[in-house]
């Protein structure tokens, strides 16, 4: 890819270093770059920053296209990998000598250390201004390792007019001529973005504000270019409920993490994200189509966005319980097959689909829904948790037969009937329903908690339902 050509609209993008997942910080500045574009009927671009090429790997990259695509934030066009530009960014190093905005440094390491050292002992900032900067080429020396450093400005101050910071000043005086090239030829991080933010025909620079002390550093790249300048919208960083920096405990997770091991659904995790840092008034859940119509950066707060877990799984709830019952069941599959050792048949299938609507009401996450289906598939004799082993025993058998009785006395193996056949039960033994209903359920589920009995009774069958009652009375006799 070249210098670009002129590109109509706005154009964001994304730009992860593949040295590990996606993490849930990442997603959320994708989120926003891709509805910002998609809201102004832009572009949506991707770029794979894979110049650490100690640290990128091939599983990494696949980790993130993966997370985004899960997000269904998809990008236009092919997506750009950075190391492969290298000799593009040489390139741009070079023309910048050439244009007097940049220069050879001829500093050895030991020159650099003392130079370093002369600041700490005079309690001043280390401010890199090489005596390299202005020494015409024809009095620097021949075979000699250099670095190519770009020849900042050292008066007066820049102004970036952020669209989140708002207006934010920094003095000339405070930057350094950062490395463009290193000795060895190779282009470092902060001449690659410039260059590829500039041949991707990037207008808008939305990222997180620990990189707005660099957007000054690469505007005197890009004005010493003669190029356009992008927009920029620095988002703050997103911190845990606690205040402190986001790590693990607080949810720091990749969203992979979020998708396998936690059981969250995309959307949830899109709305969430998109009200870190952002709202719509009172709105809560806010579809995919309202996000493109509201959303716009300008209105991201300057203040740090707090993880809240407990919110976030309050939300992905009431996803769950407007999710479709089939794609719930599908999701649900492949735990339930663990926790159980065997693979679920089409009938199985066919019965999780069916119990989703009772599954769903209480459940926060995908894993809450399986755990709550394992007692369908349970073989029999089923096990008892502990809690279930303790509703039954004494009394509550004596009422577990007398509903056993009544239960074989159904001709009609619907809800109604049931629940009028059990009540009649209590009513009978002068006791309220929950007597009879929970050792009925410990019978029926093997589990202190469940699905309501009454719903239970109809998704297991009579055959299967009755069954497991004499199972748990004959145990109880043995």
């Amino acid at each position: 890819m070249g210098a670009s050509t002129e590109n109509s609209g706005v154009v964001t993008r994304f730009a992860p270093s593949p040295t590990g997942y996606l993490h849930i910080g990442g997603a959320r500045t994708a989120l926003y770059n891709w509805l910002y574009a998609r809201r102004m009927g832009g572009k949506f671009l991707l770029r794979i920053e894979d110049t650490d090429r100690a640290r990128s790997t091939d599983a990494a990259i696949e980790a993130i296209l993966d997370g985004l695509r899960w997000l269904d934030l998809d990008w236009d066009g092919e997506e750009v990998y950075q190391f492969s530009r290298a000799a593009r960014h040489a390139e741009v190093a070079h023309e910048l000598i050439a244009r007097g905005h940049a220069y050879r440094c001829y500093l050895t390491q030991d020159e650099l250390a003392a130079m370093r050292a002369s600041a700490e002992a005079e309690k001043r900032p280390f401010r890199i201004r090489s005596p390299w900067r202005d020494t015409p080429e024809a009095d620097q020396p021949a075979d000699t390792p250099y670095v190519v450093r770009l020849k900042a400005p050292t008066e007066g101050a820049v102004t970036i007019s952020d669209l989140v910071q708002g207006d934010v000043t920094v003095s000339n005086a405070e930057l350094d001529d950062m490395i463009l090239l290193r000795s060895d030829g190779t282009p470092t991080y902060m001449l690659s973005v410039v260059v590829d933010d500039h041949d991707m025909g990037v207008t808008h620079v939305i990222r997180g504000d620990d990189h707005l002390n660099n957007a000054f550093r690469q505007l005197a790249l890009i004005r010493g270019m003669g190029w356009a300048e992008p927009v920029y919208a620095h988002v703050p960083l997103i911190h845990g409920a606690d205040g402190a920096k986001l790590s693990k405990r607080h949810g720091a997770l990749g969203v992979d993490a979020y998708r396998d091991e936690l059981g969250f659904l995309p959307e949830a995790i899109n709305n969430y994200l998109l009200k870190l840092g952002w709202g719509h008034g009172d709105d809560e859940v806010i579809s995919r189509a309202q996000a493109i119509e509201w959303f716009d950066v300008a209105d991201v707060g300057r203040g740090a966005a707090r993880f809240d877990f407990k919110k976030l799984e309050n939300l992905n709830g009431i996803y769950i319980r407007e999710a479709d019952d089939a794609r719930l069941a599908h999701l649900a599959q492949p735990r339930i097959e663990s926790a159980l050792g065997r693979q679920l048949t089409e009938a199985d299938m066919m019965l999780l689909a069916q119990a989703m609507p009772v599954l769903k009401v209480r459940a926060k996450t995908v894993i809450e829904i399986a755990e709550g289906a394992e007692f369908l598939f349970d073989t029999r004799p089923i096990s008892m948790d502990e809690k279930a082993a303790t509703l039954l025993g004494g009394e509550a058998d004596v009422l577990l037969g007398k509903a056993l009785a009544a239960l074989k006395s159904q001709t009609v193996w619907e809800l109604a009937a049931l629940e009028e056949g059990v009540k009649a039960v209590a009513t009978e033994a002068e006791v309220g329903l929950g007597k009879v209903a929970q050792p009925l359920r410990a019978a029926l589920t093997g589990r202190g908690t469940s699905p309501g009995i009454f719903d239970v009774l109809v998704l297991l069958g009579r055959e299967e339902s009755l069954a497991r009652i004499e199972d748990c009375l004959g145990a109880a006799r043995a």
